[in-house]
This record gives structure tokens, C-alpha cells and sequence, in this order.
């Protein structure tokens, strides 16, 4: 069932949906060294500290039409930082037509959005391998939503604001609403995959997976660069200063590091797991 800009489905008091997306990104980095690793993790924590991660909020907030109620954020020793938003109903005038449609979201310039009661939350986790070689950087983030917009109009201006090697998101539609003659409503607008949502230029440069459950109003997506560079890996320095053997191990290193991810299980060759 849809809903329209001109509310064609009259409600039972006020839309109570609650629409939440966890969007998971990824940077994989090799560090050779112990000193490499601290170095990796010491910049990506600077990169992405509290303050920064705050104002990335702001703008998922400004893109959703939320007003800010309350901030709370920490830096963390020896790593990490996690931000929390409290967010009301924005002053939007009036429902522009974008918001039903299911297509990427803008990038923080308009506010053309419409939010009741919510809150966005990021954390970073910073960490590297036991034996050294590989370092990753994961940042979550969860916008939750009460109300007649998806928070999946925010989805486009975080895969700009991170960039990543690779990404997973997840969104739900839970509870239900009321039309006017007591009929529940289980989500008020289309959709048939969390892809839609991200920009066609952006969707050609990532190997796409979905595994929606739609019964459910369950959509799961992940992603991981189609392209592989190995200097975009490479901390400090770059592949011309490696041997070709140095750079194929390495190259494969990164490589199972990317895919057991993606596919989210320990990857085998022949009977011994990768280190």
C-alpha cells in the first residue's frame, strides 16, 4: 500500500511506522608493520573523530528534516568514538513529492523532508589482525525514523561522506498504522530493494548482493569496489616500492580480508585458513 503527497489514504491519528536503517562501512588497509598499524589506526581515528562524525550527523538530520534535541559523543582511548542524536519533527512546510518515491536522497543542500521522533547514532571500530598486515576501520551507523519519510533519503549523502571499500545496510519497517476505518497499515510506501536508493553512478563502481525478506518488510543489501587498486590500500607508500611477489601476496591478503566480509564467513584455500 502507498501512500501519496496528497495523503489520497486518510490517517487514524498520526503516523507511528518506525522505519530504521543501519548503514555498515568498511576501509581495509595493509599496514606491514607494527608501526604502520598504529600509524593506520591513529589517522583514521583523527579522520573520523566525535566532532567530525557529528557533523555528519547534522547533516543526515538536515537532510530528514529533524530538529536536534540533544547531542551526546565520546572519543575513546586508546580508540574510537561514538555520537548520539536525539531528533524531533523539522519545520517542513509542506511534503515535497520526492519523498515517496523510491530514489536516492539528496545531498545536504535542501531541506525537503519530514521527521516526528527519532535518533541517529554512529560508533567507530578501529582494528587490525593479530599478525599484523591487515588494519580495518568499521563505522556504524543507525537512523531511526517515526513518521512519514524513509530514512533511506539519507543513504546517498553517507556513501558520499565515507566513501567505502565496502558497505552493508540493513532496513526495517516495524509496527504498524491506522486508516481511518481501523484497517492497519504496515508500510506507507513502495519498495523493492535498498538499491534504488543509491545513485546509479555510485551502484556501477560495487558487486551488489540483496537478500530481502519482503513479507517482512526486511531489506538487506551489501557491497564491496568492483575495482581493485593496490595503492588505495597501501598506507604511507606505494606499490612500486614492493617486489611483484610482495605485491601479488599482498594483493591476495586484501583481497580474502574484502571477501570474508562480504560474504560474511572465514574463507578456506584448500584445507588451511588464510591468515
Amino acid at each position: 500500500m502507498k501512500l501519496t503527497p496528497e495523503q489520497a489514504v486518510q490517517l487514524h491519528g498520526f503516523n507511528n511506522l518506525t522505519k530504521s536503517l543501519s548503514f555498515n562501512m568498511y576501509d581495509i588497509c595493509y599496514t606491514k608493520t607494527t608501526e604502520e598499524r598504529d600509524a593506520y589506526i591513529e589517522y583514521v581515528d583523527e579522520q573520523y573523530n566525535a566532532d567530525r562524525l557529528t557533523a555528519i550527523l547534522k547533516s543526515v538530520s538536515e537532510i530528514i528534516g529533524a530538529n536536534i534535541l540533544n547531542i551526546a559523543k565520546q572519543d575513546y582511548i586508546p580508540q574510537g568514538a561514538s555520537v548520539t542524536m536525539l531528533v524531533s519533527e523539522g519545520p517542513v512546510a509542506e511534503m515535497d513529492t520526492e519523498t515517496f518515491d523510491e530514489t536516492p536522497g539528496p545531498l545536504p543542500d535542501s531541506v525537503v523532508m519530514h521527521l516526528d521522533k527519532s535518533h541517529i547514532t554512529v560508533h567507530t571500530y578501529p582494528e587490525s589482525h593479530p599478525d599484523e598486515g591487515i588494519s580495518t576501520f568499521r563505522a556504524d551507523i543507525d537512523v531511526s525514523t517515526c513518521g512519514e519519510i524513509s530514512p533511506l533519503k539519507a543513504l546517498n549523502y553517507l556513501i558520499h561522506s565515507f566513501e567505502p571499500d565496502m558497505m552493508t545496510m540493513d532496513y526495517r519497517v516495524r509496527g504498524f498504522t491506522r486508516d481511518i476505518n481501523g484497517r492497519k497499515l504496515f508500510i506507507d510506501h513502495d519498495i523493492s530493494s535498498i538499491q534504488n536508493y543509491i545513485p546509479e553512478k555510485d551502484k556501477k563502481l560495487y558487486d551488489m548482493i540483496d537478500v530481502n525478506v519482503y513479507q517482512e518488510n526486511i531489506f538487506h543489501t551489501k557491497c564491496k569496489l568492483k575495482a581493485f587498486d593496490l595503492d588505495n590500500y597501501l598506507f604511507g607508500y606505494t606499490k612500486e616500492k614492493l617486489s611483484p611477489e610482495e605485491q601479488a601476496s599482498i594483493t591476495e591478503r586484501l583481497k580474502v580480508e574484502m571477501d570474508e566480509i562480504y560474504y560474511g564467513k572465514n574463507m578456506k584455500r584448500g584445507s588451511i585458513y588464510i591468515k
